[in-house]
């Protein structure tokens, strides 16, 4: 038996190995190129500079604004997460606990039937009704993802809150709780896995989202990084020191999410599965 479990599952490990590579690699020649210059560049591609040439990075924030994008790209991240888990999750618990209504049944599965439409198919339209509100700025962009991600966050915050006990909110009712005051402090705290779900998954899309901010926005003080960067792309086609420095400085609060929030999640989840 313990030899058994010591046995190394080596199909497992080259996939895994292998796995690891794709992911870093590109991660790593990302790195190295923003860190050279271009006589480096020539000599190896491949190789970890030994003169590391911070001043890519200087002249890359300088090129493209870096920083009023960088505050852009939060602003909209930041309210776009906090707006999605306050109202989607209120919608999600008025559908879960009204699914036997044919109105609250019929409003589900049309969220859900939105996740099938194409972004391209609407987009036009919603030019044309931006415009029309003055809305083409960073507020509308805020509004338009926290409705385009509703449909799917819904789907999801409705399986789990039907998993809590109806129970709980009865105990709470007979204690005096209004629906409000029960949402708020019984559902919405047993809720904090699956918002920690939503709330990466809402964050990861809409700081990397490129094609809504595009069609909508118009002025260039308002631009987010994904839109800097395509904008100065043409700007950096020569040099791509310059180019991957502005990359990488453009994925790293990203990454810092992810690595912050990987475990984040995985305490939410615990706790979730105690509470429950």
């Amino acid at each position: 038996m313990k030899k058994a479990r010591n046995r190394t599952n080596w199909i497992v490990m080259t996939l895994v190995t292998l796995g690891t590579i794709v992911v870093l690699f590109p991660l790593y020649m990302t790195v190295t190129i923003a860190l050279k210059n271009p006589e480096q560049m020539r000599q190896s591609i491949f190789s970890f500079p030994a003169d590391i040439q911070w001043e890519n990075f200087s002249k890359a924030i300088e090129m493209t604004g870096f920083f009023n994008a960088l505050g852009n790209s939060a602003i909209v991240t930041i309210s776009t997460v906090i707006l999605t888990l306050l109202t989607n999750s209120l919608v999600a618990y008025a559908i879960a606990r009204n699914m036997n209504h044919k109105f609250f049944k019929g409003l589900y599965f049309y969220f859900v039937s939105a996740m099938f439409i194409p972004f391209q198919i609407i987009m036009l339209p919603v030019v044309k009704l931006t415009s029309a509100l003055n809305m083409t700025n960073l507020v509308g962009l805020i509004f338009l993802h926290t409705v385009y991600g509703l449909a799917f966050n819904v789907f999801i915050y409705v399986a789990y809150i039907r998993s809590i006990p109806n129970a709980l909110e009865e105990a709470a009712k007979v204690d005096g709780a209004t629906t409000w005051g029960t949402f708020w402090r019984i559902i919405f705290p047993l809720l904090a896995p699956m918002s920690a779900t939503v709330g990466i998954l809402t964050c990861l899309s809409t700081y990397n989202d490129f094609l809504l901010p595009l069609i909508m926005i118009s002025d260039q003080s308002q631009y987010t990084l994904p839109l800097v960067q395509y904008i100065f792309q043409g700007q950096f086609n020569t040099d791509f020191n310059l180019a991957f420095a502005s990359y990488l400085m453009a994925m790293l609060p990203m990454i810092l999410i992810y690595i912050f929030a990987q475990k984040w999640i995985i305490n939410g989840v615990t706790q979730g599965s105690v509470k429950a």
